[in-house]
């Protein structure tokens, strides 16, 4: 048995990747609210703590592509196998580490293997289904990404909190080992790559002006996106008056409506993502702008979050699909690059928006124009998503 299916079914291999990729998100954003804890244990400062998040990202967005072409002539369930065995190891460093540099490199390993393991698991997820599922698959996957900011998050800060934040770590490994053996024992050997793309090939996928465009709009969506949602606790509390305890519940809330987007929008972009996307990119600039008039009364505002969740996430499978196939169009076998770079982009986009989202609270505009800015920036990505399906139509991408 192969990869390649034409079932309508979702095999039970691609619910191993949506496990597995439940451990590497609570990886990813668990730290932030571990962060005093570590810095206080360490004796070290906040700030220097702060680092291992942005190694990361970078871990993630330069990492994550490179070593996707340097492995894209290894055989995809032997390669994701290993990625997840990595992962692994990166956080059993972490586990043992007794001071920051191992926790640095720890990170470093780690976003690296989250670049590669989503470069491939979606690849693969598309691969086994028929292709009006194809969407739906890639959903799934990036379901577990977005569950664990609603579960594995919190979860993880408690125990952390708790037991230490060496034992969160010890946490995600067993996670990570419980996966590695489901998807060894789930996972059909994946055909091997005919025409695989090399390091020294990757300026190709940037030269594909299709491919750029659609990265483009992710990174300008998702800078929207961040510079809300970095702020949204104090947004909350110091415009909206809710308590500590409320905002918990808020951005549980909010959570849901983030992993039901992601679902609702892999079922809706299995046909012509490329087109859909410009529909859900309106709807995720409006929420934004619908919370600047919003942010004072309380039951609007948390419907208005739960809506903004929906939409803000609701249009990772269109892009994953969409840049996918454009890049394949042109470079087939570029596929796994393509992926791996749009999850970099989506990642330099929650960077940016951070950093703008600094920006716009220090400013003279204060944090309350947070959404109506993130909202310009989504129209900005909108126009660009209106651009790819023009010259892309004719193909019925």
């Amino acid at each position: 048995m192969t990869g390649h299916v034409t079932s309508t079914k979702i095999p039970f291999a691609i619910w191993a990747l949506t496990f597995c990729a439940f451990g590497i998100g609570t990886t990813e954003f668990v730290l932030v609210g571990l962060l005093p804890t570590i810095a206080s244990d360490l004796a070290i400062s906040i700030s220097s703590t702060g680092m291992l998040v942005t190694l990361y990202a970078l871990g993630v967005a330069i990492g994550g592509p490179i070593f996707t072409a340097l492995t894209g002539k290894i055989e995809h369930k032997k390669l994701l196998l290993l990625t997840v065995a990595v992962f692994i190891t990166g956080n059993a460093i972490a586990f043992f580490a007794d001071n920051i540099i191992l926790l640095q490199i720890s990170r470093i390993i780690t976003g690296t293997t989250h670049g590669v393991f989503f470069g491939y698991a979606v690849i693969i997820a598309s691969n086994m289904v028929a292709k009006n599922r194809k969407a739906t698959a890639i959903s799934l996957v990036f379901a577990g990404l977005m569950i664990s900011t609603v579960i594995g998050v919190p979860l993880g800060t408690y125990f952390g909190s708790h037991y230490g934040w060496r034992m969160t770590f010890l946490a995600v490994v067993i996670w990570g080992i419980i996966g590695l053996v489901i998807l060894s024992a789930s996972l059909p050997k994946q055909p091997k790559p005919t025409e695989p793309l090399r390091l020294k090939d990757l300026p190709k996928v940037f030269k594909n002006s299709s491919v750029l465009i659609v990265l483009f709009a992710n990174i300008l969506a998702y800078t929207g996106t961040f510079i809300l949602f970095t702020y949204l606790s104090p947004l909350l509390e110091n415009i909206s008056g809710f308590s500590l305890d409320t905002i918990n519940f808020i951005l549980l809330i909010f959570g849901m409506g983030v992993a039901l987007g992601n679902i609702v929008g892999g079922r809706i972009s299995n046909s012509n993502p490329s087109k859909v996307l410009i529909y859900l990119f309106v709807f995720h600039a409006l929420m934004l702008f619908v919370l600047s008039f919003v942010l004072t009364s309380k039951p609007i505002v948390i419907l208005a979050l739960l809506l903004f969740g929906f939409f803000a996430y609701s249009n990772v499978p269109a892009l994953q699909l969409l840049v996918v196939q454009l890049s394949e169009r042109k470079f087939p076998g570029s596929d796994g690059i393509a992926s791996a770079l749009n999850v970099s982009a989506f990642n330099i986009g929650a960077a940016s928006g951070s950093y703008i989202g600094g920006l716009v609270v220090d400013s003279s505009l204060t944090i309350r124009a947070a959404p109506w800015i993130g909202g310009i920036f989504v129209i900005l990505a909108l126009g660009t998503a209106l651009w790819n399906w023009k010259r892309n139509k004719a193909l019925e991408v």
